[in-house]
């Protein structure tokens, strides 16, 4: 892998110090092989690079390889196991077409997402893919954007709500929060809270109103919001925990790491999740089965949606193709079943 140092600008041997793997896995990581990287070694190397701040140098690796035969996939954000698994699908995907992926994350930030486009076009990726909640209803900008690169032989995908006029790979969030939101009301559950992100955020939107709507009395729950995160989690449990829990008896986090971070704010408090609280959250991520107890959540097959992505965006499907992909209610330890109703 080819990289310029500036000053003090992070190497790629700093990544890999700080992810504690060797220079050659890093190099392979965030040059898009997966030959000898698994999953967990792609989120240490990506999160490393995002800590440090380390940003390879495009033109420089695409001279490096004689060729400009990669793939740009967008992500929200590289510390969410959400993300490193579709990516890793992608990777895989591209790899066996010949190609190579380089990453670059918007913080969820729109404004971010249309400059990084811009950007690439002038770096003249084969592809991109764009994966990712998206946030608001307004997309003019970057639909123009990508029409430019459209027009100089470029080819667009996109892992997230339909929506944007390109070849979408999708679950449908609000079915699957309901089907969560049935199976713990068929469970004995009848009081709930519910921890959201950003209203802007479709992701989050649809996945609470999903939920809410599942409900056998939908305003039988109470709604907070806060950051579409782990530590977001963990603020909005302490903040319920600060209100009074009165009778509730489960919360729902629209994605496993705010549960994850719900866990950890009951634990604080002295309370012990799954026993005087139940948690259940939506992905499946990995760690949903680490914790204890194991999270109740959705599975939401993440791989298949990056890899299905590089299909589309190589097969040059039809405009507005969406190829819905199914998920499934995954009932654990951290929802026990209730007796008595």
């Amino acid at each position: 892998m080819t990289e310029e140092r500036i000053g003090s600008s992070p190497t790629l041997r700093d990544v890999a110090a700080e992810a504690g793997v060797s220079a050659a896995t890093a190099s392979r990581a965030l040059n898009g092989s997966t030959r000898t990287v698994s999953a967990e070694k792609l989120a240490l190397v990506l999160r490393a690079a995002e800590k440090l701040g380390y940003a390879p140098n495009l033109s420089a690796q695409a001279t490096a390889r004689g060729s400009t035969k990669t793939v740009a996939l967008i992500v929200h954000d590289i510390a969410d196991p959400y993300f490193s698994s579709i990516a890793a699908g992608a990777i895989e995907g591209a790899e066996a077409a010949g190609l190579t992926v380089t990453m670059a994350v918007t913080d969820r930030s729109p404004a971010r997402e249309l400059e990084i486009v811009s950007t690439l076009r002038g770096h003249r990726p084969h592809a991109i893919v764009l994966a990712g909640s998206r946030i608001g209803d307004e997309h003019d900008a970057l639909a123009g954007e990508l029409r430019a690169y459209e027009a100089a032989g470029g080819r667009v995908a996109v892992v997230s709500q339909p929506g944007l006029p390109y070849g979408t790979v999708a679950v449908d969030n609000r079915r699957a929060a309901g089907d969560l939101a049935a199976a713990l009301v068929a469970h004995g559950y009848r009081r709930f809270a519910v921890l959201r992100g950003p209203d802007d955020l479709r992701t989050s939107r649809d996945r609470s109103e999903g939920f809410l709507a599942g409900l056998a009395q939908p305003g039988n729950a109470v709604v907070i919001e806060a950051g579409f995160t782990e530590e977001g989690g963990h603020a909005a449990m302490t903040e319920l925990l600060g209100r009074g829990l009165d009778d509730i008896e489960l919360v729902f986090a629209v994605n496993d790491v705010m549960a994850i971070g719900a866990m950890r704010a009951l634990r604080d408090a002295g309370l012990v999740p799954g026993r005087d609280l139940a948690v259940a959250g939506f992905d499946d991520i990995s760690a949903a089965t680490d914790v204890a107890p194991a999270l109740t959540t959705v599975r939401v097959p993440m791989r298949a949606m990056g890899l299905r992505a590089i299909d589309l965006v190589l097969a040059g499907g039809a405009e507005n193709e969406v190829v819905w992909l199914p998920t499934t209610v995954v009932l654990r330890d951290s929802s026990p079943l209730r007796t008595g109703r």
